[in-house]
């Protein structure tokens, strides 16, 4: 079998960013524990590992009352991850005595800053994403009163109460989803002002896959299920006509994938290098879960 990597695929600048600075802080602060807040990134063996290495994902309900961290966090490092958090949390981290190591993505600091700015003149902020998204609901904190769109019908119902209206974009949004939110804002509200804050990482990573499906007959994404953009890898790839999996971990890999003269990787941008390897080296080698099984 022929395997062929996108020519981006894999960890963006923003989460080696995070995953260096969580280590770099474990590391100073040798035997105590270091925290995040949530899982550092959507990735479930980046985060075991970096639980090893001495940083722990510290969830939201743990900071409340009878929680882990209700009563004090003495002192202790947490690192905020790249998605970034509201205004609301950050005070109350600091309300327990914990020490915050800011990890979030230049970009999204960028868009919570406009988000603020916008709110503070008296602009409705509409936010195109997926209001379940961390990144979104630390926007929105910077932002009382906005509302989140996920597509055009969404963007038909905004109420802008009498205010002048700004549109941003969710970093990890697809251009052309942001597109058809901002068409309809635009026509209702001539007045809009649009923040085109989505990464270019994103559209990078799916640029490649579209070139990279061209030239392969299946395709495998690498990355975690609880990851956006992976997913919208996944949804893409389909889109393209091609059969496609998804899969954390070579262990995972179909035994339909082994079917095909060529196969297309591509990982999310949560996903470790080391992961994206191995898959990579078990498609090459062949190796079927019933063969691997046998493996050493």
């Amino acid at each position: 079998m022929r395997v062929k990597r996108a020519e981006v695929l894999g960890r963006c600048v923003g989460v080696r960013r995070a995953v260096e600075l969580a280590l770099g802080t474990a590391l100073r602060e040798g035997d105590r524990r270091v925290y995040t807040l949530g899982p550092l990134i959507h990735n479930p063996q980046a985060v075991a590992e970096l639980e090893a290495a001495g940083v722990h994902a510290l969830s939201e309900a743990e900071l409340e009352p009878g929680g882990l961290a209700a009563g004090g966090l003495d002192g202790a490092a947490v690192v905020i991850r790249a998605h970034g958090v509201p205004p609301a949390m950050r005070e109350r981290l600091a309300a327990l005595g914990a020490r915050i190591v800011d990890a979030t993505c230049p970009r999204v600091l960028a868009s919570q800053r406009r988000a603020a700015d916008y709110a503070a003149r008296g602009w409705k902020v509409v936010i195109a994403g997926d209001e379940g998204h961390g990144e979104v609901a630390g926007i929105a904190g910077y932002a009382p009163g906005s509302v989140v769109v996920g597509g055009p019908g969404e963007a038909e119902a905004v109420d802008p109460e009498g205010r002048p209206v700004a549109l941003i974009a969710q970093t990890t949004i697809k251009k052309e989803e942001y597109e058809a939110i901002r068409a309809v804002l635009a026509r209702r509200f001539p007045g809009l002002e649009t923040v085109d804050s989505i990464c270019p990482c994103t559209e990078d990573r799916l640029a490649a896959l579209a070139r990279l499906a061209a030239e392969v007959e299946a395709i495998v994404i690498v990355g975690g299920r609880n990851s956006a953009n992976t997913a919208r890898l996944l949804a893409t790839a389909l889109e393209l006509g091609k059969p496609a999996w998804l899969v954390e971990t070579a262990e995972e890999l179909p035994e339909a994938a082994f079917g095909y003269g060529s196969v297309g990787l591509s990982a999310g941008a949560s996903t470790p290098e080391r992961l994206i390897a191995e898959v990579e080296d078990r498609l090459a080698r062949g190796l079927t879960p019933g063969a691997a099984a046998g493996v050493d």
